[in-house]
């Protein structure tokens, strides 16, 4: 499957390809709520992607170390689980992940501290474009009128 960004506009697409949009997402992990786990829909026509971006410390963290640990499939279709980042308020309260895919399900856990962290990312939606309901490009530009050019006088000589 081949996918095109276009970050949730409705601009036309190629038929055949995928139609890719994107959300912000953000959740909170501490002591209270160590995990947090990203679903997607029950709609089979849809493919639902998290991309991690950046996991920060937040204000009022402890003097200890914060490590997010994240378990999602693998190629085989089993689950396993990797720590992402290991932060402390005084040596390092952020890291960029730099895009980091995970096709949902995905659990995100504070594997060991009490945070808060707040991990940060993308939702990205894909899904497949339907050739009905698109306008081909071929089709939109019968829709515009075309454009008259202004009307000039000629000037006579002699």
């Amino acid at each position: 499957m081949s996918i095109m960004a276009d970050d949730s506009s409705d601009a036309g697409s190629i038929p055949g390809q995928s139609r890719l949009e994107s959300y912000l997402f953000s959740c909170e992990l501490s002591s209270e709520v160590p995990f947090y786990t990203f679903q997607a829909d029950e709609d089979e026509d849809l493919e639902h992607f998290l991309e991690l971006r950046t996991v920060c410390v937040g204000e009022g963290a402890k003097e200890e170390y914060n490590v997010v640990e994240v378990t999602a499939m693998n190629y085989q279709g089993k689950k396993t689980s990797v720590p992402v980042a290991s932060l402390h308020i005084s040596r390092l309260p952020m890291v960029s992940l730099g895009g980091f895919e995970l096709m949902a399900p995905v659990t995100l856990r504070l594997k060991s501290g009490t945070g808060p962290v707040t991990v940060s990312g993308m939702h990205l939606v894909a899904s497949e474009n339907d050739e009905e309901s698109e306008m081909s490009d071929e089709e939109e530009l019968e829709e515009l009128e075309p454009i008259k050019p202004a009307k000039k006088k000629l000037k006579q000589c002699c």
